[in-house]
């Protein structure tokens, strides 16, 4: 495909307070300044992406907005050394979908500070079918790594399971020899789960509200996307020296708790940013799920749609419906 021409992406706009979008012709001039342009093969959604195109929270700055925090594609060109056309790159995060145009585009402009190199092992599928979500659930377990968890260590807690951040982190910690407990509000993702790896599925009705600052000691360590009062629970229920990693607020923003699991059992509360984490341990992040951490079932967590099956993946998201990721076939 040329980028001579009008291409098909994905816009975003707002009137009268009401955030939609819609598949416009779009030409490279259009799109923000950048280095690198990317034809692009694959995208993929996000919860982030689904608050972004529905105004379910103000993630983007001006409108209207090309979407997509993701994107993998080939280098069509590049005024950057670093760069070359034809190469296999991805991009993930930093201003990508938010402050510049993103992924949902057949060509994607970008400063050349965001572009990674395409691990071979990988392909543009592969890449997204991971995208954000993977990158978020590999952060998350290099970051309990680095604060001590190993396999053996005792069962690993991962809750908003069925999620894309979710799914990937209990398919990374089953093949990296952890026991898995994931914990999920659908009935019917039970075997799903199992089929990644989790040994136990628990429903989400275990996390309970207590005034207890303290609970048994169980986890060594968790993965936690939800927050709110899930990640409160999860505080009071680590054994000692456990470390929680949490990437999200699905379940909130506010967290409920008490010192008493921080000073009594030494717990550690991860922060994972996949944003504007700085590019060594960012290149870092994709050697391992390229290498050890790849999820074996990639392809049965990930389900391709094209463009204009974004709404309904939206939907699905924001609703807290989905399981596992949509890949975005942006040439459809």
């Amino acid at each position: 495909m040329s980028s001579d021409g009008p291409f098909k992406a994905f816009r975003i706009s707002k009137a009268d307070n009401n955030v939609a979008g819609q598949i416009a012709d779009v030409t490279l001039d259009e799109l923000t300044p950048g280095d690198v342009v990317i034809e692009a093969a694959y995208s993929s959604v996000n919860y982030k992406d689904a608050l972004a195109a529905t105004g379910g929270a103000p993630i983007i700055r001006k409108f209207p907005r090309i979407g997509g925090i993701d994107v993998a594609g080939t280098v069509a060109s590049s005024t950057d050394a670093r760069f070359k056309a034809g190469e296999q790159v991805l991009v993930t995060g930093y201003d990508l979908g938010v402050g510049s145009d993103g992924g949902y585009s057949a060509f994607v402009r970008v400063p050349a500070d965001w572009v990674v190199k395409l691990p071979p092992s990988l392909t543009p599928f592969d890449a997204m079918a991971l995208g954000t979500a993977g990158f978020t659930a590999a952060l998350s377990v290099i970051r309990l790594e680095q604060n001590g968890l190993k396999p053996g260590a005792g069962p690993v807690v991962v809750t908003g399971a069925t999620g894309g951040v979710g799914s990937i982190a209990v398919a990374i910690l089953s093949g990296l020899g952890h026991e898995v407990t994931a914990i999920t509000g659908k009935d019917s993702e039970h075997e799903y789960l199992k089929s990644l790896g989790a040994k136990t599925v628990l429903p989400r009705s275990t996390v309970e509200k207590s005034a207890r600052p303290i609970e048994k000691a169980t986890w060594a360590g968790a993965v936690d996307p939800v927050g709110g009062d899930t990640l409160a629970w999860l505080a009071k229920t680590m054994a000692y020296g456990g470390s929680i990693a949490n990437s999200g607020l699905t379940g909130g923003v506010d967290v409920h708790t008490t010192v008493m699991p921080f000073i009594l059992r030494g717990v550690n509360l991860l922060g994972i940013d996949s944003v504007m984490c700085p590019m060594a341990p960012r290149l870092e992040v994709w050697r391992r799920l390229a290498s050890d951490m790849k999820p074996k079932a990639l392809a049965s967590i990930a389900r391709e749609i094209p463009l204009a099956g974004l709404p309904g993946a939206f939907t699905t998201l924001a609703s807290g419906n989905a399981r596992g990721r949509f890949v975005v076939n942006v040439a459809r």
